[in-house]
């Protein structure tokens, strides 16, 4: 009955864990999309009126232009290209939802972020409950794999060897699995996928794991590439379940 109600426990909390994410993906999405696209249009004028007197402008009036398409970089509009790329949001659902795993995952790359009132208060307070959430979700995965550790261990001493060299061995077959899983293939992946070196796609997999999150690598962000629908979905549950594999190295 302890098991069966452990089991229960254990997937109504991830449920609940996703749905919340689903539910804040959605309302990001509502929130930051209008928004965004009045600042792809204002951006996309901007760069016409340029384009139209750039051999009358002040040095003044660059030096504005300057400022403003700066502006529009940090807020994640990228001004080139033809019209068609403004149609493409930085807030679908597959990049709010990969938005949202970054809020309650304290990752917080900075190269996505709400920028209407309505947006950043609804993000207040989902990372007030939902960074909580995330760190019960991830002690209760970690103490799923270390259920697995404790079966493995069991195995082991059954089969007649001692205690010290189980855990050394239990602790490097996890570590040695979770750096191949979580570390060595995806960056495999974002080599194929971003166009990376394998490098790079360590480096961002480490600094995207370890929740230090610079930012000057971000999944899914460069405008010459085509990336499949809900990638950035699938990088956001590597991301969730990384954590948990960390998690369980705190464990053991």
């Amino acid at each position: 009955k302890a098991m069966c109600s452990g089991r229960l426990q254990t997937a109504l909390l991830v449920a609940g864990y996703f749905v919340y994410l689903l539910v804040g993906a959605a309302v990001f999405q509502a929130l930051e999309r209008t928004a965004e696209k009045q600042e792809k249009m204002a951006a996309a004028q901007m760069k016409e009126a340029f384009l139209q007197n750039f051999t009358q402008l002040t040095a003044a009036e660059m030096e504005q232009f300057m400022k403003n398409l700066i502006e529009a970089i940090q807020n994640g509009v990228y001004p080139v290209g033809n019209e068609s790329q403004f149609e493409e949001s930085n807030w679908d659902f597959s990049n709010s939802f990969f938005f949202a795993g970054t809020v309650v995952s304290t990752i917080g790359y900075g190269t996505l972020h709400p920028k209407t009132a309505g947006g950043q208060i609804f993000c207040v307070f989902f990372a007030l409950f939902g960074i909580p959430l995330n760190i019960v979700f991830l002690h209760r995965v970690g103490k799923m794999l270390s259920l697995l550790c404790k079966k493995l261990g069991k195995f082991l001493y059954e089969k007649g060897m001692r205690k010290k060299k189980i855990k050394f061995l239990t602790l490097l077959f996890f570590l040695a699995t979770g750096i191949l899983v979580f570390l060595c293939l995806p960056s495999v992946f974002f080599q194929i996928t971003e166009g990376w070196s394998y490098s790079e796609g360590i480096y961002f997999a480490f600094i995207t794991l370890s929740t230090i999150g610079f930012g000057d690598y971000v999944v899914g962000k460069q405008s010459d590439r085509k990336y499949f629908s809900y990638y950035r979905v699938l990088v956001a549950i590597w991301i969730l379940f990384g954590l948990a594999w960390i998690a369980l190295l705190f464990n053991l």
